[in-house]
């Protein structure tokens, strides 16, 4: 047998993965072998593989379970790691951590973004001293992607399991996208929890996809299947630049997908009647470039991507059609997530305002609410990428200050013609300031003494007046808004923000 005979066979060997029962058993759960996530997932022909033959004295153990290498996508360069489930459940090796840890190294050189295709069941404990203690250990992989994080995209995809130390890949990545049925995260197995803890639990129940996107928060993007995940990844990729150095990357212009209504029709003027933010949004972006980054969790705000007039920009926008849109501990972690996010990548932020507040209660206050609210506002009043703050309806007490109000230095503050600010609405205003002189009138008059302090207050807090004394900077008609939106980011596209010179804050998480 010649040498090259002798090569392209053990290639051969090597790129069927495991055993054809592993391969046929992934089938039935909808399953996709490793090389072909990659091949949907990048341009044609633009994979280069490394360590292709990593372990390959081991019949059993082909590329040692993970495959690593450099592809495009739209042209842009990606580093890429992908377990190989056939191979050891896609188990950690010696070789598979020094592999993965080489394409980190990679990614950060080249100064692209890292997308890990997870599959894998953890660590093999018969090579546990190998790959887990050591500088070049298991622990480095996090290390890296720590330091990796805001300086090139980190993308989680998850088809499978993600068990015991191997969750944090996804933990420490800036979006997991998640394989309903498949996909799963968890520090400790069920049969674990039963014999430690003596918990009895399913595996979707500890850590399945839909807990991890609507409970825990740990994932952020659910999808059906394996080809739907590998779309959803290219599309979030296409709202960044390769790394922190370059502006957001902006495409072709198009129109919105406008649903016929005017804006002041999809809004209502009662500040307390609940509607659909996203029919707001819808009107304001480019059709067909809305992306939504946790949209099962913490649903009374919404976080998502999307471009306007081809210019990538982050929304963060209260949803009053869910909890009348107050914000709790989970959609200020939320949201605090999603700006440094978006910070870290030169996406302007949108802020779309019709918030009541903060919630209050035993419950929240025990959960952390004062701490949360204090991280959501931290990434607020941090973000030097262009901001905009519009005020739709309502924006209360600390609520105005989480959605970047005019004291954390927005760009502009604009208010569409109908809305209010002020430290809390006319309802509690009334009641907590005239409660006892209420209560002194007779009972046939207090409905109209009522009626009558709170027309008083709002006439106090009219928009008018706040434009007057410069808390806002426009009044902007809601079917103007689009148009001064992205006048406003061309123009604000030109700042100069300085950096930093101390080190980083201290954050109240």
């Amino acid at each position: 047998m010649s040498f090259d005979q002798k090569l392209l066979e053990k290639i051969a060997q090597v790129e069927k993965g495991g055993a054809e029962k592993y391969h046929a058993k992934n089938r039935e759960t909808g399953k996709l072998f490793a090389r072909e996530r990659i091949r949907l997932l990048v341009d044609e022909g633009s994979f280069v593989e490394d360590a292709k033959l990593a372990n390959n004295l081991d019949a059993d153990l082909p590329s040692d379970g993970v495959i690593i290498g450099v592809g495009k996508v739209a042209g842009r360069p990606v580093a890429i790691m992908a377990n190989d489930s056939t191979v050891k459940a896609g188990s950690w090796g010696a070789r598979t951590v020094e592999k993965i840890l080489r394409i980190q190294e990679t990614a950060k050189a080249l100064r692209c973004p890292l997308l890990y295709l997870v599959d894998s069941a953890g660590a093999r404990i018969t090579d546990q001293v190998e790959m887990f203690p050591g500088r070049r250990g298991a622990g480095r992989i996090f290390y890296n992607e720590v330091h990796m994080s805001g300086e090139v995209p980190q993308v989680c995809l998850l088809f499978g399991p993600s068990a015991a130390g191997g969750a944090y890949i996804p933990a420490f990545c800036d979006i997991v996208i998640m394989v309903d049925g498949n996909a799963s995260m968890y520090l400790g197995s069920p049969r674990m929890a039963e014999m430690v803890i003596g918990e009895k639990v399913t595996l979707e129940e500890m850590g399945g996809a839909k807990m991890h996107c609507s409970v825990s928060g740990v994932g952020d993007v659910l999808v059906k299947t394996e080809q739907e995940a590998i779309e959803a990844a290219k599309k979030y990729i296409s709202f960044f630049p390769e790394n922190f150095t370059q502006p957001a990357p902006r495409v072709e212009p198009k129109a919105p997908k406008a649903s016929g209504k005017r804006v002041d029709e999809i809004i209502p003027a009662d500040q307390n009647k609940p509607f659909d933010m996203h029919a707001l949004i819808a009107e304001l972006i480019d059709e067909g470039s809305w992306f939504e980054v946790k949209k099962l969790f913490a649903q009374e705000l919404i976080t998502g991507l999307a471009r306007i007039d081809g210019r990538p920009v982050g929304i963060v926008a209260n949803q009053p059609k869910y909890k009348g849109g107050v914000l709790f501990v989970d959609s200020a972690d939320k949201a605090a997530r999603f700006i440094w996010l978006c910070d870290a990548f030169n996406i302007p932020l949108l802020y779309l305002a019709d918030v009541p507040g903060f919630m209050i209660g035993t419950k929240v206050e025990r959960a952390g609410i004062i701490r949360a609210g204090a991280k959501m506002i931290s990434a607020v009043s941090e973000a030097s990428v262009p901001k905009i703050c519009v005020v739709v309806r309502k924006a209360y007490g600390a609520g105005l200050y989480a959605m970047s109000g005019p004291g954390f230095a927005p760009d502009a503050t604009l208010a569409l013609p109908q809305s209010m600010i002020a430290v809390m609405g006319p309802e509690a205003a009334v009641n907590a300031v005239y409660f006892n002189k209420i209560q002194e009138k007779p009972e046939a008059e207090r409905a109209a003494y009522v009626q009558q302090l709170r027309d008083e207050y709002r006439q106090d807090v009219d928009i008018y007046k706040l434009a007057s004394e410069l808390v806002v900077d426009e009044i902007v008609p809601g079917d103007r808004l689009r148009t001064e939106l992205l006048q406003r980011y061309e123009l604000y596209s030109r700042r100069f923000q300085p950096r930093a010179t101390k080190k980083h804050g201290v954050y109240p998480v």
